[in-house]
Formats: C-alpha cells, structure tokens, sequence
C-alpha cells in the first residue's frame, strides 16, 4: 500500500431525526440522516400498502376473466 494516500478510518456516530444514535467506524466522524432502522415504518410495522386506484381489483378481475 502506498503511504499517505488513504484516509482516516475511525470510531463514528450516525444520528437520526429522531433521536437515535448508532455507532460504527467511517472516515466521516459524525453523520446526520432522516430515517433509521428504529422510525422507518418498514421496520417497526407500521407500513401499510394502500391501494388508491384500485390497481390491484383491476388486475385480480382481468386475469380472473382470462384464465377460465
């Protein structure tokens, strides 16, 4: 490896709008982000599918015809 070309790699925080901090090593010393693991709702639960248009009827009907 050459010498003095490559960048610091030390201990680092992430921080989360919402308060949680996570610890993890980077060449970066602090990162600030909008979601994590803890408040996105994929990962608590909370995410819901909704369908608006009603695409999935629509798609369910056409095939269901279709097929017999």
């Amino acid at each position: 490896m050459k010498k003095d070309i490559h960048p610091n790699y030390n201990e680092a925080v992430i921080r989360c709008a919402c308060g949680n901090e996570i610890q993890t090593r980077s060449t970066v010393k602090e990162m600030h982000v909008n979601t994590c693991s803890s408040c996105h709702p994929f990962f608590t639960g909370q995410a819901k599918f909704i369908d608006t248009e009603g695409r999935v009827d629509r798609f369910k009907k056409r095939f269901a015809e279709g097929m017999y």
